[in-house]
């Protein structure tokens, strides 16, 4: 599993616990907190640590281009892609140029307003503690690279070149992205499962449970 911008994992513990109890173990990969922050520099990073072993790659929101990156060249042991609540390129209609000029001064939103972005209606005094740690595990210039990356990813020529199962979880309440992203991402996936569940753009986090049963039930069918 590759975690979204904050990259900790830290937010991933009732999904990972939830996928245990579906009976299937997950690994969450860090993301590297020094140096560029840029997809193609993480991805890089990234592939060094999949497994040789037979394994699913599951990314959510940042983490989809990076997970799309690594499944255009798949490692032998990849065997599925799980994308959830993410984008092809950029995920809100800001202009790619603007990167450069806002990502060394953009300041991090307040805890309150993110909370309402990413969780919505289903925010609690439990996940929203759980964001503010997160957070804080990250430099605060990490944190604007990555976002100003967001803005510069494309990787919609890389969709139609998939060649692996591929699952597509897509929340009903997503305040987050634009909607054209995920309109997009069906369109240049038109043989993936798309799911769209109730929930807010933290999805694995607020429907912990009905995501995993979704991830769960996907890939018992596929080959080993």
């Amino acid at each position: 599993m590759l975690p979204g911008l904050d990259g900790t994992g830290l937010l991933s513990a009732g999904f990972v616990a939830a996928m245990r109890g579906e009976g299937v173990p997950v690994v969450v990969l860090p993301l590297p907190t020094c140096g560029q922050q840029d997809y193609a520099t993480l991805a890089q990073a990234l592939r060094a640590r999949l497994p040789d072993a037979p394994f699913v790659l599951l990314a959510e929101s940042f983490a989809g281009p990076l997970a799309v990156e690594l499944a255009a060249a798949p490692p032998p042991g990849l065997r599925g892609l799980v994308l959830s609540t993410t984008f092809a390129r950029r995920p809100v209609p800001l202009p790619a140029a603007s990167a450069r000029m806002l990502a060394p001064a953009w300041p991090l939103p307040p805890l309150a307003l993110m909370a309402r972005l990413l969780l919505g209606q289903w925010r609690t005094r439990a996940n929203l503690r759980e964001l503010g740690l997160a957070i804080t595990q990250v430099p605060a210039a990490t944190l604007r690279q990555r976002a100003a990356a967001t803005l510069q990813v494309d990787v919609r020529a890389l969709l139609p070149e998939l060649v692996l199962p591929t699952l597509c979880l897509h929340a009903q309440q997503d305040r987050l992205l634009w909607p054209p992203s995920v309109a997009e991402l069906q369109a240049l996936l038109p043989d993936a499962r798309h799911v769209s569940l109730q929930g807010p753009h933290l999805l694995l986090q607020a429907r912990a449970d009905a995501a995993a049963a979704e991830v769960a039930a996907w890939m018992r069918t596929l080959s080993p």
